[in-house]
């Protein structure tokens, strides 16, 4: 079974809509729609905002309905000139830029397990891999395979941008992917996160919200329905 776990309620429903034999529980107040997509068995989550939400969901997920892989799914800021509105990127590894324990002596971004210390979260390389393949179905979009960011602050100062890009050698700043990861990694579950560009570093303002937000819906359906064939 696939595991996705959206940020924009409009993804979960573009692809419940290809859903056949579809199934919804709610746990924790979070509900979940399993069912089949392209001949795949597949469950779907739009987990809500922030690492706490998206961890609850990637851990209830795990629990519940047993996964190969999980897939994050949404939109991100970019960290980096040569990623434009509509870009595509997709995790090679995540950080969570948030995680400052500099004041004890710690590098920032380490994080503190039971059994080790790392700041890097590795996604998993035949699915990132793969996901970078079929976003072949899009044209005149960058791809690029690299470093997301996470952290719970949306990140609106180019400033603070340039200084997550300097630290973490990242492409992009969001808000979930780094806690799903966090999360797989522990439960030795494969995942990667996919992210649209939302805003470049120039903040293009003659971009309306809402029409990039169905552009960006419809690529990762459109990307995702490949995965799954």
């Amino acid at each position: 079974m696939t595991g996705i776990i959206c940020a924009l309620k409009i993804e979960v429903e573009g692809l419940k809509a290809l859903m056949s034999e579809g199934e919804k529980k709610t746990i924790a107040g979070m509900d979940f729609f399993s069912g089949e997509i392209k001949g795949r068995n597949v469950v779907l989550l739009e987990c809500g905002i922030g690492k706490v939400n998206a961890a609850m969901g990637t851990q209830i997920m795990i629990d519940y309905y047993k996964p190969n892989v999980i897939i994050n799914s949404g939109i991100a800021g970019s960290l980096s000139k040569e990623l434009r509105i509509g870009d595509i990127v997709i995790s090679k590894d995540c950080v969570e830029h948030d995680m400052n324990g500099t004041a004890l002596g710690d590098p920032r971004g380490e994080i503190w397990y039971t059994d080790e210390k790392r700041i890097d979260i590795p996604a998993d390389k035949a699915t990132y891999e793969k996901l970078a393949q079929c976003c072949n179905v899009l044209e005149n979009v960058n791809v690029k395979i690299g470093r997301v960011a996470t952290g719970d602050i949306f990140i609106s100062n180019v400033k603070q941008r340039e200084f997550i890009a300097g630290e973490f050698k990242a492409l992009c700043c969001e808000m979930e992917g780094g806690a799903v990861g966090h999360v797989c990694y522990r439960n030795k579950v494969p995942f990667a996160v996919l992210r649209s560009i939302s805003d470049d570093l120039s903040f293009n303002e003659a971009v309306d919200f809402e029409t990039f937000r169905n552009l960006a819906a419809e690529n990762s359906i459109r990307v995702m329905t490949e995965f799954l064939k």
